[in-house]
């Protein structure tokens, strides 16, 4: 059963507000037919932070790489599903509009925001001062890596040279964390890492549970979920580091960023926010300010 985010005005009672937190989700696989409407109230405010032409169309262009469960996947119809897309989805609501999911490779996401094509990116964007050169990030949460290797294969992911590593392609562990532990390696006279990447998350995740590759690297709370959806093929292997900001990807100098911050602390001051995480069992990166490019202003 999918949810569905309906906007709401603001002159609803409270007793209808509290259908946010009536959240309901399904796993992967699952049979999404059927949904739930959720109710979320407009935030006046926010939407008057709208740039016309996007109050005008009537709907939010969401860049959107649907392979990395729990937070961006598909479900049995090939819809975009998991708690970042249900945000993306609150989040539009919020603002008055309808999403519309434009699902592109997550490389492709950015240059879709700066080029006009799309309004906003929601696909676990880590926020880097590096990706901050391109786009605004409003910052909704905070993850840190974690790394899984095969049931009984103990891996110490800061002492994994010569090990190969599996990783989704062009995210941060791809093109930062693995590469700066493979050169520590190299500096220390050991081994680089072999770093494996793969087009999805599913596919560096059954890399491992084959024994193609020795570890994985991932968001903690994509790591989590792929130990869980392995029947026990998988194992953590450590604990969750280097804890940065998701942002929700905005381009630069378009007078849309403010309204995506005030949206999205409207969320998460009206318990919308927290039902969606928790219903993911996500809550632990939950984080009380929407702020903006923390990357460089933190």
């Amino acid at each position: 059963m999918r949810t569905r985010f309906v906007a709401v005005p603001v002159a609803l009672t409270a007793a209808a507000l509290l259908l946010t937190g009536c959240v309901q989700n399904n796993p992967a696989g699952t049979d999404s037919t059927s949904s739930t409407q959720v109710s979320v109230e407009v935030d006046d405010a926010a939407v008057a932070l709208l740039p016309d032409e996007v109050k005008e169309s009537g709907t939010l262009v969401v860049g959107i790489d649907p392979t990395y469960p729990p937070n961006e996947f598909k479900d049995a119809n090939g819809d975009p599903i998991g708690w970042g897309a249900e945000i993306a989805e609150a989040l539009a609501a919020k603002l008055g509009l309808e999403v519309e999911f434009q699902v592109a490779k997550f490389d492709n996401i950015i240059p879709s925001i700066t080029g006009g094509k799309a309004d906003v990116g929601v696909s676990s964007f880590t926020d880097t001062v590096e990706r901050e050169k391109q786009v605004d990030f409003v910052n909704y949460y905070e993850a840190g890596i974690m790394w899984a290797s095969a049931a009984g294969n103990d891996v110490d992911p800061d002492n994994a040279c010569g090990l190969k590593v599996a990783v989704q392609a062009t995210t941060f562990e791809d093109t930062d964390e693995v590469p700066a532990k493979s050169e520590a390696c190299v500096a220390a006279g050991k081994p680089a890492i072999e770093k494996v990447p793969f087009d999805t998350q599913d596919a560096a995740t059954n890399a491992v549970a084959l024994g193609q590759a020795d570890a994985l690297s991932a968001d903690s709370p994509v790591t989590l979920y792929a130990i869980s959806q392995t029947d026990g093929k998988l194992q953590a292997a450590g604990e969750s580091f280097d804890v940065a900001p998701y942002g929700i990807a905005v381009a630069k100098d378009r007078g849309l960023t403010e309204a995506i911050q005030a949206a999205m602390q409207s969320l998460v001051d009206d318990g919308t926010y927290m039902a969606i995480l928790d219903e993911w069992g996500v809550a632990d990166g939950a984080i009380d300010e929407i702020t903006i490019n923390a990357a460089s202003n933190g």
